[in-house]
Formats: C-alpha cells, structure tokens, sequence
C-alpha cells in the first residue's frame, strides 16, 4: 500500500511517498529556514505564505517520482498540532486533492509521526539514503520525542496504543537551544548552531544546575536557560538590567563556545537520565529518539554510552527535522486499524496532546 504524506505544520512544506509503511519511494522539502533566519524566528504569516507559494509542486514533484497518482493508495495529512495557518494550507489542499481524486484520507498528529521516521528502513536508490535503520522497532518502544515544541517521553506498547509517561512543564529542549543561542549571538535555528558551536568548547568549564521535577518523567528547561542567561551576565561583568541581545558582544569566541558545549552536555543530560531511568523501569524492546533535536549528535552518543544493551538505531538527519516521509509511514499503520475521515469533516487542531487522536476514538476503528 502506497501512502502519500503531506507535511506542512511549521516551516517545511513536505510530501513525500512511502509503501508499506517502511519504503521511501520518494521525497521532497522545501525548508523555510533562509526565510526565517532574518527573524531569528519562525513568523506565523510568512510560513503559511510560503507553503502556499509551494505546496503543490511539492506534492506534484513528490506523486511524479513515485509513479504519478495512479499508484498512491490513500493520503496522510499533518492536521495536528502546528502554527494554524500553516496546517490550514497542507490540509486544505490534501482534503480537496483526496475528495477530487477520490482517495482515502487519514488526519495524522505530527508529534505521534515523527516516532515513525524510525520505521522507514529502505529507500529506491535514487534517494541516497544509505543509512537507515536496519530494522523497525519492537514493542513495547520506549520514545524520547524532543523537538522545537515538544519534550516527551511516550511509552508505546503497540500502533496507536501508548502512554505518556513525561512532559516538560514549561519549555521543550528545542526552544531552549534557540533561546540560548540567542543570548550567545548564535544563528537561528539554535540546535546545529549550538552543536557547532560545541565542537571546540569546553563542555566542564560552566556549572549548570538540573530541574528536579516532582513527576520522574517530567523535564524543565526555562531554569537551565536562565541559568545560562545568568552566567554570562557574571562573565561578562554586567547585571539583570543589561539587554540580553547584546551581552554576545562581550564574549570571546572561545567562551562563548565552552557556554554552547556546558549548555548542550547539561540539557542532553537531563533527556537520557529520563530515558535511562525509564528503561530500567519498563524494560522496552526498543528504544528511539524522534524530533529535530533527535539529530543531536551528542544525544546519540550519550544515549549509546549509557543504554549500549539497547543498540539504539537512528534516523537520517533529514528524517529527524518535519519531513513528509514520518507522516505517510504513520498514515500506513493508522490506515490497517482505521477507517479513512471524511475529507469535508477535518479540522486543524493548532494544540492537542497525542493523548487525544484518531486512535482513541472507537467509532472510527474499522470493522
């Protein structure tokens, strides 16, 4: 069965192409990252208006590789959650493409698909992708899913059947890298900027303190973010009251790197002492790491360190940021369980928990 996804939350415009849930037939994203950068941000406004400038030739491109539409089975769309004007544009089009076409539709939450980049396992040639994961995870999976948004430790004992066992209770770890990297004059987006950044920095000369949470699952960034805030104000010599956009000027290169790499050892710290703690609890066949930080190279080697019995496999880089290929593999397994939306009926849903999706609604389970 072939899956076209469309993925459109954010800043990327994706669609890509994926059969049986672990095959990629093809793959394409047009990122907004140039875009972006000027803002130091991503702008809801500016998003919604280059996905629209963009979304059907990507689509277009993404059918064509596969076969043209005479091959694709059903269509998976990103519905949930993400900006409002962003999901608008990739759900609008996926309806009207699904109902003119008349091809089954499923509404897919992004969070929940991004595990699901760890299911592809094989690529036509044409993709260059020599180094995916080797085999599909097994249940029960244990799931550290971080990104930009979202910090979340899910425990998945089968499709569509899992728990969330931890959260963050203020700041995701993402938006934490793009906060420090701020404060330290580093480019958006924070993460690979700070992750160069750490290369050549000294990952011991600056004390961060970890949340204790009341919850063991639970994270907390915004005290590590301005724990960092605070120390480079004492490093630089100036109080709260000086402007935190100019304090970068005032560091050297070498200590603005030993804060990038004290900062980044301390957050990823904190992610795999959950994890850690949670395989020992669980004792889960599988573990995998999903998200934009998922690409942290320092979070896979602390994870491969501290779980080697685990022999964690890991997704492309471009699997890891919003792609289009996570939300087609989902849409596969969401398709043998469910039975396809009204395209006519869907909604965008800008903020719902991966609690409360297609899965836990009975009367969509197929017969």
């Amino acid at each position: 069965m072939k899956i076209l996804g469309i993925e459109s939350s954010c800043d990327e415009t994706a669609a890509a192409v994926v059969e049986d849930g672990s095959r990629l037939l093809a793959n394409v994203i047009n990122s907004q990252i140039d875009i972006h950068k000027v803002f130091g941000g991503v702008v809801p406004e500016v998003a919604a208006r280059s996905h629209l400038e963009v979304v059907l030739p990507v689509i277009d491109k993404a059918v064509r590789d596969a076969g043209g539409w005479s091959e694709i089975d059903a269509i998976a769309c990103t519905t949930m959650p993400g900006l409002i004007g962003s999901l608008l544009i990739g759900s609008l089009t996926a309806r009207t493409i699904a109902v003119a076409k008349n091809i089954p539709f499923y509404p897919i939450h992004h969070v929940e698909a991004h595990v699901y980049a760890n299911f592809i396992t094989s690529a036509v040639s044409e993709l260059n992708f020599n180094n995916l994961p080797k085999n599909q995870p097994q249940f029960p999976m244990l799931a550290l899913i971080v990104s930009g948004g979202h910090s979340q430790i899910v425990l998945f004992h089968d499709y569509g059947n899992y728990e969330l066992i931890g959260q963050t209770q203020d700041d995701a770890v993402g938006e934490a890298f793009d906060k420090v990297a701020k404060i330290l004059g580093l480019p958006y987006p924070g993460g690979p900027s700070i992750a160069k950044a750490a290369e050549t920095g000294d990952s011991s000369r600056f004390y961060f303190p970890k949340a204790k949470m009341s919850r063991k699952y639970d994270f907390s960034f915004s005290g590590l973010k301005t724990a960092v805030l605070r120390s480079v104000q004492s490093e630089v010599g100036v109080d709260h009251t000086f402007p935190s956009n100019e304090l970068h000027a005032r560091l050297d290169e070498r200590t603005r790197d030993d804060f990038a790499a004290s900062f980044q050892n301390i957050a990823v710290q904190t992610l795999v002492d959950k994890v850690v703690v949670a395989v020992r609890e669980f004792a889960p066949k599988s573990v995998v790491i999903a998200g934009g930080v998922a690409a942290n190279q320092e979070l896979r080697k602390q994870l491969r360190e501290r779980l080697p019995e685990m022999n964690i496999e890991y997704p492309p880089m471009s699997l890891c940021t919003d792609n289009a290929a996570m939300v087609a593999s989902l849409g596969y397994f969401v398709s043998r369980k469910i039975k396809p939306a009204d395209p006519r009926d869907i909604e965008v849903l800008p903020s719902i928990s991966m609690t409360k999706t297609a899965w836990n609604l009975s009367e969509n389970l197929a017969k």
